[in-house]
């Protein structure tokens, strides 16, 4: 069984080609913001059509992680808060039509998720929280190895919980937000550095982790779930981010409350989403190629 993989973020996409649970190609792209989903579309074809040149590659089925709401039951994107023009674009139809597979998509945290329930730092855990920590902030639950979507598939959005009241703009229309004040591109704008960069300072991460714990302690409260995977960019400053967050999570959680404060870094790096898209097009067949528990 081969699965053509795809991940659209909101500064690069990447394209995976897997026999069974085998990596065999695998291929990244700046996105080109100006060029829209017909730019992007047009590149996939290119790296589908070398791949099909240089490995026969011919999908037989095929699973995308979206960089933005994404409306699951109808399998259609309902924007992208960083690329404009992908509003009810037909992203699953064109890929079919391109791949001649059945496809499926997501949520590109939703997706992650499943990469490192199946894969990664999640597979011996009952139920977790995912969180990507990059361009923008989005997050995934996972419960008995399954996605909660929610009643109508728009669980998990924790980049848009207000974190400063009457704070910055944010590029959904509120203020403060989790990803206005956490994510990479907000990080870069204000900072002028990138992300990877500010992390290096203890000055900064000290002032940052604090926003950082306000956003987990909700989901922490909420949801007591046996660990919070982040993943994603930013996530790859390890111990100089997760030493001090783990602590100053533990400064602000209530009291009283007994619920775990397990914060891991996603182990499968800018491959959660691909190995989700994988795991994700699997349930559209009979025949199931994820690993079993």
């Amino acid at each position: 069984m081969r699965t053509l993989a795809i991940d659209i973020g909101g500064t690069k996409f990447t394209l995976a080609a897997f026999e069974e649970s085998r990596l065999l190609a695998r291929e990244s792209c700046q996105t080109k913001r100006s060029g829209g989903p017909a730019w992007m579309f047009a590149e996939m074809e290119r790296i589908h059509e070398a791949w099909h040149k240089q490995y026969a590659f011919t999908a037989d089925l095929c699973g995308i992680g979206f960089g933005g709401p994404v409306d699951f039951p109808s399998q259609t994107v309902t924007m992208s808060t960083h690329v404009s023009g992908w509003a009810n674009y037909p992203l699953v139809q064109n890929l079919s039509r391109l791949t001649g597979a059945p496809t499926i998509m997501d949520n590109d945290a939703n997706v992650g998720a499943l990469g490192e329930a199946f894969y990664g730092a999640g597979r011996d855990l009952p139920s977790f929280f995912y969180m990507t920590l990059s361009t923008g902030i989005g997050g995934g639950i996972i419960i008995d190895r399954k996605v909660y979507r929610g009643a109508d598939s728009f669980a998990g959005e924790i980049g848009h919980i207000n974190l400063v009241p009457d704070g910055p703009d944010c590029l959904c229309g509120s203020q403060g937000c989790f990803e206005r004040m956490c994510s990479g591109l907000w990080l870069e704008r204000d900072f002028n550095k990138p992300a990877a960069e500010l992390i290096l300072d203890p000055a900064f991460v000290d002032r940052y982790i604090v926003f950082l714990a306000r956003g987990l302690k909700a989901a922490l409260m909420i949801l007591n779930p046996y660990a919070i995977i982040i993943g994603g960019g930013i996530s790859k400053a390890g111990e100089r981010l997760f030493g001090p967050l783990r602590q100053e999570l533990d400064r602000q959680m209530t009291w009283w409350s007994k619920a775990r404060r397990v914060v891991l870094p996603a182990q499968l790096g800018d491959d959660s989403v691909l190995y989700g898209a994988l795991a994700l097009a699997s349930t559209l067949t009979g025949f199931d190629e994820r690993p079993t528990a």
